[in-house]
């Protein structure tokens, strides 16, 4: 469980972010997924991959910390994805190689591209 300061500091990035994931800049939902599923007509396993996530551009184990400029908010998918990679890169690098493999149809679900190109923004 997150501490409030870090979800302070989530609920502020993804506001700055307009709800949107730092890397692959698709929408997230953060408390409750009810209304996003219904939105974008995802199942519930789809909708969890966009779950708003703090995360830390300098990783905590390389010594970053929990400050504003340290924080941004992405979905769980392409976060816990840098992080699970034997050798992660930076953050740069991996927003890079996200928007590269998703502009190939190669980084979410097929039926994820369908869904948001039929949503109009974020769930109401």
């Amino acid at each position: 469980m997150p501490s409030n300061k870090l979800k302070n500091l989530r609920k502020q990035a993804a506001q700055r972010q307009g709800g949107r994931c730092f890397y692959c800049e698709l929408p997230m939902w953060d408390d409750s997924p009810r209304e996003f599923i219904v939105h974008y007509g995802l199942s519930p396993r789809l909708a969890k991959r966009f779950r708003c996530t703090a995360e830390h551009l300098e990783a905590r184990r390389d010594g970053g910390k929990d400050v504003e400029p340290n924080i941004v908010a992405a979905c769980l998918f392409c976060n816990t994805t840098r992080h699970k990679a034997t050798h992660p890169v930076d953050a740069a690098r991996h927003a890079s190689v996200v928007r590269s493999r998703l502009a190939k149809g190669r980084w979410h679900p097929p039926q994820v591209k369908a869904a948001f190109s039929k949503g109009t923004g974020p769930p109401v």
